[in-house]
């Protein structure tokens, strides 16, 4: 099964998604993702009939306006990323520079989807001043119009009637969970960025987020949290709190950005930690699961579609 995905962002799940979904309980109300970011996880889940229901948040309020766009008036979005696409030919740095701009003034869902299309490893990176500030990747055009279309009519197909879309602080968002809900919890790495760094949106303060999973884990929530990861020898975030009690999953996730660059062959692993009335429902031993890695082929064995 082709899974869609309109919207290119730095640190997406597309390619991991599939091997998440097995570590999901077999009912879910709503699926939630308070940093919902491309919302890889929610449109795989959708597509394998993982949950009846869907909460995208992201603090980004433009991004969240695409969300909008793209499941709720997908022919607009469509036609708009093609005019702008095919303004660009034979000026094509020139007229990505006017666009930035021009996002930067009005905030435009269809601009946006255009500078990510085309921006350095589609990285969403705003100045102090709050100014889309990449860089644009001068070696590709951005995605074809007819593909993007493409992935723009399937996701709205796929979340139509059955998505909330919101754009607050992610302790909010958590506080509306029950226990047959399933939070995916996909924050900005701690060992990568910081709340000062241009790199991303927002930062995540660490103690803040402990404290909102302690919460979720009193309440017996179900929750995944992608967090931290390694690539060859490099750890990336700070260590959970051995109260939270959770169980760790690594799953590789392929050649980093940064190693292929520089022509390396390290391979990054993403961990992914379960909560532990999550892990206890799994049909999968709790003991399997800790520090355990998991070969892709294995997990997506695993999947089945409703």
């Amino acid at each position: 099964m082709k899974t869609p995905h309109p919207i290119p962002y730095q640190g997406s799940k597309r390619h991991i998604a599939k091997y998440i979904l097995p570590f999901f309980p077999k009912e879910i109300n709503t699926l939630i993702e308070p940093f919902a970011g491309s919302a890889a996880v929610s449109i795989a889940a959708a597509c394998y009939g993982k949950a009846s229901h869907f909460h995208l948040n992201d603090l980004n309020q433009p991004l969240t306006a695409l969300w909008h766009e793209i499941i709720n008036d997908p022919k607009g979005i469509a036609e708009r990323y093609k005019r702008l696409w095919e303004k660009q030919l034979g000026k094509e740095r020139e007229y990505y520079d006017f666009v930035r701009d021009q996002f930067n003034k009005t905030k435009r869902p269809d601009y946006l989807l255009y500078l990510l299309a085309r921006c350095v490893k589609a990285s969403v990176r705003y100045n102090a001043k709050g100014e889309f500030n990449q860089s644009p990747d001068n070696r590709r055009l951005g995605r074809n119009p007819e593909q993007m279309a493409e992935d723009i009519f399937s996701v709205s197909n796929l979340f139509k009637g059955r998505v909330i879309i919101t754009s607050k602080e992610y302790q909010e968002i958590i506080k509306t969970a029950t226990k047959r809900d399933l939070v995916y919890l996909d924050p900005p790495y701690q060992g990568v960025c910081s709340s000062g760094d241009p790199r991303y949106y927002s930062g995540v303060d660490f103690d803040e987020f402990m404290t909102s999973l302690k919460y979720l884990v009193r309440q017996s929530i179900p929750f995944i949290l992608s967090y931290d990861g390694r690539t060859g020898n490099k750890v990336f975030g700070k260590e959970l709190p051995a109260e939270l009690e959770l169980h760790r999953v690594e799953v590789a996730a392929g050649r980093s950005t940064q190693s292929t660059l520089l022509g390396g062959d390290d391979i990054t692993y993403e961990s992914l930690y379960l909560s532990k009335d999550l892990a206890a429902d799994l049909e999968i031993s709790p003991q399997d699961l800790i520090n355990k890695s998991y070969k892709p082929q294995a997990i997506q064995l695993s999947l089945s579609s409703n």
